[in-house]
C-alpha cells in the first residue's frame, strides 16, 4: 500500500491546515473527533461551493497532482 501513502499524507496536511488541530488541546477524544469532522466538513463545503483550494508545500503540491492524474484516467 505504499504507493497510496500519499493520500494519507494529503489528509493529514488538510487537516493540519485547521488551527486548532494543528496542537492537542482537546482534553478528551471524543472532542478531538469531533473537531476533525468538523474539519473536514468545512472542506467538502468549501469545495461544494467550489472555492479554489490552493495546495501548499511540497507534499500537498504532489499530492494535487496525483489526483488529477487519478481524476483524468477514470
Amino acid at each position: 500500500m505504499l504507493p497510496r501513502r500519499w493520500v494519507v499524507e494529503r489528509t493529514f496536511s488538510w487537516l493540519g491546515r485547521c488551527r486548532r488541530l494543528a496542537r492537542d488541546y482537546e482534553r478528551k477524544t471524543a472532542h478531538a473527533e469531533a473537531m476533525i469532522k468538523v474539519a473536514m466538513i468545512r472542506l467538502m463545503a468549501a469545495r461544494l461551493a467550489g472555492e479554489e483550494i490552493e495546495p501548499h508545500g511540497p507534499i500537498e503540491t504532489e499530492a494535487a497532482r496525483r489526483l488529477a492524474d487519478d481524476l483524468n484516467n477514470q
